[in-house]
């Protein structure tokens, strides 16, 4: 199995050494810029459907072993961007946060997280060719990114993982913001006994279509699918798909209400059922991109 120097060097250095042996289009660049990104401040108001959360209460995927029930949540989505003709450099922080306190009556009160995650991540992409339909960048691109949660989910340990990326992307375009393939190498630290090495596949997407200047459609996205695990740990998923939709409209500048639906799904490898988080909710959320230089 690869250890964690040889995961991380092939994601930071796939896509580069495939940027030096190919020559860009000759096209009309995207002006040179950094730019503080807010992409969404919110507070989500939802009601959760889950199914088999009895088998994922060990689990450290909150998403999977949570309650049906109403919850709020905040969401922190900021991303700072380095953009040149050539490439493009994105340094993200993202944060959700979700728990419900139940007071039956007759009996104890509980506490349920819905959502739990700290994403950070460093992402470069190099700019070698125009998907022109769109007014998209198309190249290939290596990620970093660290994934931990607020607080432990229950009896599981808190989540600890490293993961690199590489592979080809489109992006900046007028609907396509982003949809890639990549190769995925893990470094799961959750469990101290076992710090876990994982290789998998995963397809992503992004994207926006602006109807007028106060309503937009807006569809994200992943599905990563693991192929080899260093370790076997009985709670590690075999793959997972998350998905969001949302209809924002601005009440007012940058400031919007969105209905949206959200689903996640996935299968821990010691269970035979699929687990799955389906939610519907309303989002009060800001959304603001500053232009540093």
């Amino acid at each position: 199995m690869y250890k964690l120097p040889s995961i991380l060097a092939f994601a930071l250095c796939g896509g580069l050494i495939f940027s030096t042996t190919a020559k860009a289009e000759e096209t009309e660049q995207k002006y040179s810029d950094l730019r503080a990104n807010f992409r969404r401040v919110a507070l989500e108001l939802a009601s959760t459907e889950v199914k088999n959360a009895k088998y994922y209460e060990d689990n450290p995927n909150s998403e999977l072993s949570a309650d049906s029930k109403s919850t709020i949540k905040g969401v922190f989505d900021f991303v700072l961007e380095y953009e040149q003709p050539e490439w493009q450099w994105n340094n993200s922080l993202f944060a959700e946060y979700g728990k419900t306190k139940l007071r039956p009556s007759d009996g104890p009160s509980t506490t349920s997280e819905d959502a739990d995650e700290i994403l950070l991540t460093t992402d470069y992409s190099r700019k070698m060719w125009r998907f022109e339909k769109d007014n998209a960048d198309v190249g290939p691109f290596a990620s970093l990114a660290y994934q931990t949660e607020f607080e432990p989910n229950d009896d599981a340990p808190r989540q600890k993982i490293f993961r690199g990326k590489t592979g080809l992307k489109v992006f900046n375009g007028d609907i396509i913001k982003e949809l890639y393939a990549a190769a995925v190498g893990e470094y799961d630290m959750t469990y101290s006994n076992k710090h876990t090495t994982k290789s998998a596949y995963e397809l992503g997407w992004r994207t926006e279509y602006v109807q007028s200047d106060d309503v937009k459609y807006q569809l994200e996205g992943y599905f990563r699918d693991y192929l080899s695990y260093s370790h076997y740990i009985p709670t590690d998923l075999k793959y997972e798909l998350s998905a969001i939709g949302r209809v924002a409209v601005k009440i007012r500048q940058n400031f919007s209400l969105a209905p949206y639906v959200q689903y996640f799904m996935g299968e821990a490898r010691s269970v035979n059922k699929t687990g799955s988080n389906f939610m519907i909710g309303l989002s009060f959320a800001y959304d603001q991109i500053f232009n540093l230089r």
